[in-house]
């Protein structure tokens, strides 16, 4: 693994279907962990400011706790009104009992 790759939880911070907040370089992340892997995203809303960690993660979608907007957390897409604009993400890489992240 390249440099390009940061550190950013261990496996054991986060249950099946926990998400939490991360702040890496400046960017608010949200960092995801599902029953069928590990997901990074972007942790404000599009929409308007909120951060997603404070909503609803169920499967793959991360509700906005504000205007109940919803993301698919493996590809950034907003899931119809009120988001009219995608999130990004970012790569995940878990090593053993670490979780990685490679900010583009």
């Amino acid at each position: 693994m390249d440099e390009s790759w940061t550190r950013i939880a261990g496996v054991g911070d986060l249950a099946d279907g926990e998400a939490i907040p991360v702040e890496l370089m400046g960017v608010n992340l949200a960092l995801y962990h599902v029953e069928d892997g590990w997901f990074c995203t972007e942790n404000v809303c599009s929409h308007a400011y909120a951060l997603l960690t404070d909503g609803w993660l169920e499967g793959h979608l991360i509700e906005c706790p504000l205007h109940n907007g919803q993301f698919d957390i493996r590809t950034g897409k907003g899931m119809g009104p009120p988001i009219f604009e995608d999130i990004r993400t970012f790569p995940v890489c878990v090593e053993g009992e670490d979780v990685f992240v490679q900010l583009n």
